[in-house]
């Protein structure tokens, strides 16, 4: 697998880490109300299925900011929802890990695939937060994440972008943005697909894969 270093980094630092009362550890715990009893072991087991399915290193790094209430973080793969890896016609395959009826999906997962679907498997996508940062007592809200949350996940990010040498490094949203200057890396900056920023977003992809063909 390309992500070894990684996989290794994500098992030691950032899967054993607790949850607390404002950020959800999807990879470690469970939530009795909505998560099946092996959830969190399932969402690792998505993580890992996502990470092996490249056989060589994408040309494009996309960074999004932190985990959904409805996508990864029942997923356990960034900007991806359980409805999609359900999804015979999806490149990606996983199990469902939520109570729920039916499978959870998730709006901005929704958009990003549509614009980014056509260009697989030349980009990966991660997160610069890779639990769900939500408020006090509600835990399917979502807030912005503070920056020592980002910070926390800095290695992982490290070590992805060591280990798949990106020609193009993209920033999904502001926060996105920062985590990588926070480490010294410039990156194309794309408006995030979420409220009310699909044509900025779709505009954005096209151009940068516009700019990768011709190159």
């Amino acid at each position: 697998m390309i992500f070894t270093n990684t996989w290794l980094i994500l098992q030691k630092k950032i899967f054993p880490t607790p949850s607390s009362d404002v950020l959800f550890n999807l990879y470690r715990d469970v939530n009795p109300d909505c998560d099946r009893p092996d959830a969190a072991e399932l969402r690792r087991n998505n993580l890992r299925a996502y990470m092996a399915t490249y056989e060589k290193p994408p040309p494009v790094f996309m960074l999004a900011e932190a985990p959904g209430p409805w996508g990864h973080r029942f997923s356990g793969v960034p900007l991806v929802s359980e409805a999609q890896l359900e999804d015979p016609d999806f490149p990606l395959e996983g199990m469902r890990t939520s109570l729920a009826d039916v499978p959870h999906s998730e709006y901005s997962a929704g958009i990003y695939w549509r614009v980014m679907g056509q260009h697989w498997p030349r980009f990966f996508t991660w997160n610069a937060v890779l639990y769900h940062p939500h408020y006090a007592g509600r835990p399917m809200s979502i807030r912005t994440p503070s920056a020592l949350e980002v910070s926390a996940s800095r290695c992982v990010l490290h070590t992805l972008l060591s280990e798949l040498e990106p020609k193009y490094i993209v920033a999904v949203g502001r926060k996105a943005e920062r985590a990588l200057l926070d480490i010294g890396v410039e990156a194309t900056y794309v408006r995030h697909p979420s409220q009310g920023g699909a044509k900025l977003f779709a505009s954005g992809i096209s151009e940068l894969f516009s700019q990768l063909i011709v190159s």
